[in-house]
């Protein structure tokens, strides 16, 4: 059990707070959303984020079918697709919100569905990306899925501990979605090996002689990489002020906080390694991993949202950090025999057994991710009275609402 009979109270004193500072969403998408695309949802519909999802394992299965390996052009209107499935999740996200307040169905349940399909979502948009951008079964596939897992990693873990989720000028929901719209569309006219061209020479620039070769010839994928660095080190140094900042107005110790950051850093200090020591699994099976990581994620997400939900203390520790730490030490044993000649026996051995068992990490994840979900939502339910998928109570706007004691 996720949630302790002592913290269920907490879910009834849940108030939702977000404060979004980008210019894009108040006058362009929230007049969208609101004064149009809202009314096309009847009001007994509910958690329409999860409905909305629908359109992006539609995308993965159409670039699951014409680019499996990540490297190869597939015909314009796939790409398409692929930007009108996002901006339609995008729109029934930003919707829920609307929705449920519409309906007067806010609740805690409502922020732990709208996280955990977003955290589900942004590793499978990593994998299109991959695809869109012909990146293939390389490190920058992998450097590209560290990047948007830390910030959305990131985001929770502020949430957490100042209560209140941050958007700024521009942020990943907003104009990060928007960015990934734009490069699906570009792509469905240019094609995925577009982005693998010299970005100044595609564009037409002339290459400044102060620029190194290295520079000039960089193509727009290795761009990207330098661009989405520059971001995520300002979205780190960002959110660690505004957690600090928080918890010394509440005289609270620093360092716990920071230290919540351990678990993501520490895993992903385990899977470059892993991956180094275990090419077969970065060159021909990293789908698979990369879905494995993404429901490890997605459950170490889910934690902390519960906890946050029901004001419990923060989860350190995730489970599923383990299958990674040892498929590392098993690769690991033998490098370090050949280097200083310490070291231990490999048990997998590397080639098939190591396919094998990444392929039972992600059965596991899948389980472990699942029964969390399962487990969390059914108690919610039981706990406030309310359905999952639909609503039990509906909203009589002539009928006095309850004060809850």
């Amino acid at each position: 059990m996720y949630i302790r009979q002592s913290k269920f109270p907490n879910l009834r004193k849940y108030q939702y707070s977000a404060v979004d500072h980008s210019l894009v969403s108040r006058y362009i998408l929230k007049p969208f959303y609101t004064n149009f695309f809202i009314h096309l949802f009847p009001l007994s519909m509910a958690y329409i984020t999860l409905s909305g999802f629908a359109f992006v394992i539609v995308n993965l299965l159409t670039l699951l079918w014409y680019n499996p390996t990540l490297d190869r052009d597939c015909p314009g209107w796939v790409y398409a697709s692929w930007a009108v499935g996002l901006f339609l999740y995008q729109t029934f996200d930003a919707c829920d919100g609307t929705q449920a307040r519409r309906t007067r169905q806010s609740g805690p349940l409502g922020e732990l569905f709208d996280h955990g399909v977003d955290a589900m979502n942004t590793t499978l948009e990593v994998v299109i990306f991959a695809g869109a951008m012909n990146l293939g079964y390389s490190w920058i596939t992998i450097l590209t899925l560290f990047a948007s897992l830390c910030a959305f990693y990131l985001t929770t873990w502020e949430e957490y501990h100042t209560g209140t989720l941050y958007l700024g000028l521009v942020s990943g929901p907003v104009e990060g979605v928007l960015t990934l719209c734009a490069v699906y569309a570009v792509t469905a006219f240019k094609g995925g090996s577009f982005w693998q061209r010299p970005m100044l020479e595609a564009l037409g620039l002339p290459s400044p002689g102060f620029l190194a070769p290295v520079l000039r010839d960089m193509s727009f994928a290795q761009w990207h990489l330098v661009y989405g660095g520059i971001i995520l080190a300002f979205n780190i140094v960002q959110s660690s002020h505004n957690v600090t900042r928080a918890r010394r107005s509440k005289n609270l110790p620093v360092a716990p906080a920071l230290l919540g950051l351990a678990p993501f850093f520490t895993t992903w200090l385990a899977i470059p390694l892993w991956l180094s020591l275990r090419l077969e699994i970065l060159h021909e099976h990293i789908l698979p991993f990369i879905f494995f990581i993404g429901a490890s994620f997605a459950y170490q997400v889910g934690l902390i949202i519960t906890a946050h939900l029901t004001k419990s203390p923060f989860p350190y520790f995730n489970v599923l950090s383990l299958p990674i730490l040892a498929g590392t030490l098993d690769a690991l044993g033998p490098f370090l025999q050949a280097r200083l000649g310490l070291g231990w026996t490999s048990v997998l051995g590397g080639g098939p057994y190591t396919i094998a068992y990444v392929l039972a990490c992600l059965g596991l994840s899948i389980g472990v991710y699942g029964s969390f979900v399962v487990d969390v939502v059914t108690n919610i339910c039981d706990y406030l009275d309310i359905w999952c998928l639909s609503i039990k109570h509906p909203y009589a706007p002539n009928v006095p609402e309850k004060k809850v004691e």
